[in-house]
């Protein structure tokens, strides 16, 4: 009874003592987030933006071409013709309506990718969190730009090989 005693009972506490007491030995890995934030992988992809131009026209040209390439069908966008004396993209159209349900999005980046002007762009901004589902709905005026070139550098597409903006943190 004494040896299946040791066998059973001792052995693997004596096992987990000492798999603690390696870990004790080691430097901690933990982080105060508020005050520091970890570096992001080069590649991360998390809020949407909406670019415009150095002319501070959109670059949304209404296509839904981000809509069609959305896995998760979160993107909804509404067009409409540009006039003269009425100009928010350079092309013959422009999103009147554009929302993404950030609830839906899985964050793949499709959208970024099947975007021929370059006006979505995900980028490195991970904290969305909030307390309705109502915000989580972001319209258009929540996702364009306050300016155009506003924290961006250079990335290149896997699927087209294009350059497209994307936030250097």
């Amino acid at each position: 009874m004494s040896v299946s005693l040791l066998r059973d009972v001792v052995k693997p506490v004596l096992t987990g003592f000492k798999i603690t007491a390696k870990r004790l030995g080691k430097k901690k890995v933990t982080i105060s987030y508020p005050d520091e934030l970890r570096e992001q992988y080069p590649r991360t992809r998390w809020r949407h933006y909406l670019t415009r131009y150095d002319s501070g026209l959109e670059r949304c040209i209404g296509c839904s071409l981000c809509a069609g390439a959305c896995p998760a069908r979160c993107i909804y966008v509404e067009a409409a013709e540009n006039t003269d004396t009425e100009r928010y993209s350079p092309g013959e159209r422009y999103a009147v309506r554009y929302e993404i349900n950030m609830l839906r999005c899985i964050f793949c980046g499709y959208c970024q990718d099947a975007c021929p002007t370059g006006a979505i762009v995900l980028r490195k901004d991970f904290e969305l969190a909030n307390y309705k589902r109502e915000q989580f709905l972001f319209t258009k005026e929540m996702l364009l730009e306050d300016y155009p070139g506003q924290n961006l550098e250079p990335y290149k597409s896997k699927m087209t090989g294009a350059e497209a903006p994307i936030y250097r943190g």
